[in-house]
């Protein structure tokens, strides 16, 4: 591997030879969809962690500023993720297909609900039986990903800790071929009927970011203080000492998964652990201690596009929203950031042939109904710039491929699909920053989430820009452009063409979008204000 890692001196060895892995980090995948980004991104940051095997372990969001700064070299990061089969069991099962059913989970579904129903007390005229329809129903609406999976693959919204689970599969080959006698025997041959290290749909995209965001927090003040100089993001002065950033992050993540009442943290714990134990005691221990699983690296020199990200983080959640649509912003900037952090890591170590100031790449954004061809042809070329750039990316000499041609393309083409401008394409795709979602023509665009993230993680809580000053540090943030000037400077960046005639109220959409949302303030014909409503949810 060629571009040094976080942790330093980590290197991915179950597919060494994969060019997007060696230049993006341990892994960012296309199977990963921003719900499970999320999932994932928490689970670390609510599980037991330690630095290498012999780590004392923290149960804080964030290692402490000694940890960080002090991190070993080759000190890999160690989580213990809960697998809790028992809820899953519980709220999946019915909603589960029929054909991935197997008689041993029918069986532990029957018996946890018998021992549940025996733990139930109830008042005068009403039926236990209800109690459990109604929890069942409950978790059931916490369902976040997988739903046509098996049920122990799918995934919750991560409303509180009590549900936040690693993956675990079922391997029903192995059952079919061997089948166990009773759930007992198939807990109890973990390794054989269940599978909880492949990483097909918890891909490591979170790790990547909980990497990122401890390599962020460990850089030096000054060096943080010349990349905003130089770069035109222009956070705030406090928001440049990493020591007070990590310190609000670590207190404000903290607090993240509180908002859900308690109770459901409560009631979640007693169905997966509280009336039966051997399961989580399979699942959740080796050798009478936590199950601790390595964490994957990041590049080294990501650290900027994860300083960027932090500062996301850390005014999603002191804002004062609604769980759900924090939860829903926090997916859409985990996606954001796997579109910033190809862009940019391709831009370091893969120059294009036109530059242009941070983050080194632009995206031109058309309105969700446009109809005029030329933006609609800037947008696209952008769109395929950026697949392109990638692409190039992954065959720059900075990574290492075998020398026998037949195995270089093919390793080349799956890095593409899955690892690349592909998972670029797709995650744009998902989120709604590119459309259509099929056939050609695929551009640009916002939509109302995207316009809220943007707002919310742009302007201060509470605060105000000018609607001039909020398109540039956007642009600055993302690459995202949206009037005649920002157009021609990504016309000029995708394909050298940067004389473009668009008119003045090329960006009067982006105005209208912002107003009918209630986030723009106009003073006069010529001067507006972009305001952020929410509050400082956190504030005494």
């Amino acid at each position: 591997m060629s571009c040094e890692s976080f942790p330093i001196g980590i290197a991915y060895d179950e597919n060494p030879d994969n060019p997007a892995i060696q230049m993006f980090g341990n892994r960012l995948f296309k199977d990963q969809s921003p719900t499970e980004l999320l999932v994932e991104f928490l689970l670390l940051m609510a599980s037991s962690k330690r630095i290498t095997n012999g780590g004392v372990p923290f149960s804080t969001p964030l290692p402490d500023v000694e940890t960080l700064t002090g991190w070993p070299d080759m000190g890999t990061l160690q989580y213990a993720p809960k697998a809790r089969l028992n809820l899953k069991l519980f709220a999946f099962m019915g909603a589960s297909r029929l054909d991935s059913r197997h008689e041993t989970h029918r069986q532990h579904y029957k018996e946890l609900l018998e021992r549940l129903q025996t733990n139930i007390r109830v008042m005068e005229g009403g039926a236990e039986n209800d109690v459990l329809r109604t929890l069942e129903n409950l978790f059931l609406g916490f369902q976040g990903a997988g739903s046509g999976r098996t049920w122990c693959a799918q995934s919750f919204l991560p409303v509180c800790p009590g549900i936040i689970a690693g993956e675990t599969i079922w391997n029903e080959t192995a059952a079919r071929r061997n089948p166990p006698a009773d759930w007992d025997d198939a807990i109890g041959n973990l390794q054989v009927y269940f599978t909880m290290n492949k990483h097909r749909f918890l891909g490591r995209g979170g790790e990547v970011w909980y990497l990122q965001l401890c390599n962020a927090l460990r850089q030096k003040p000054e060096s943080v203080v010349e990349w905003v100089r130089e770069s035109g993001v222009e956070i705030e002065p406090r928001e440049q000492d990493p020591a007070w950033l990590h310190a609000a992050l670590q207190r404000e993540l903290g607090r993240l998964l509180t908002h859900c009442p308690q109770t459901v943290t409560d009631i979640a714990e007693f169905i997966d652990s509280g009336v039966e134990r051997d399961t989580p005691k399979a699942t959740d221990m080796r050798d009478h201690t936590p199950r601790f699983v390595d964490a994957g690296w990041c590049p080294a020199d990501s650290w900027q596009e994860g300083y960027l990200f932090a500062v996301d983080l850390l005014r999603l959640c002191m804002a004062n929203l609604d769980v759900i649509e924090r939860l829903e912003l926090l997916e859409i900037a985990c996606a954001m950031q796997v579109l910033r952090s190809l862009s940019v890591q391709s831009v370091r170590h893969c120059p294009p042939e036109r530059t242009v100031s941070w983050p080194g790449y632009r995206l031109a954004v058309s309105a969700p109904d446009e109809k005029r061809l030329p933006v609609k042809r800037i947008s696209q070329h952008t769109a395929k710039a950026t697949e392109k750039l990638v692409y190039r990316a992954i065959r720059c000499d900075k990574v290492e491929l075998p020398s026998n041609v037949d195995d270089r393309n093919k390793i080349l083409k799956n890095a593409d699909t899955s690892y690349g401008g592909k998972l670029f394409v797709s995650t744009a795709k998902r989120i709604g920053l590119l459309v259509p979602r099929r056939g050609p023509g695929a551009r640009f665009t916002l939509n109302e989430q995207l316009l809220r993230l943007l707002v919310v993680t742009t302007v201060p809580v509470g605060g105000r820009l000018t609607y001039d000053s909020f398109k540039e540090l956007v642009e600055a943030r993302h690459g995202l452009v949206f009037d005649a000037d920002g157009f021609a400077r990504a016309s000029t960046w995708a394909d050298g063409v940067g004389d473009v005639h668009l008119g003045s109220h090329c960006d009067a959409w982006f105005q209208e979008m912002l107003k009918a949302a209630g986030l723009l303030i106009e003073l006069s014909d010529s001067c507006a204000l972009v305001e952020n409503p929410a509050t400082n949810g956190n504030s005494e």
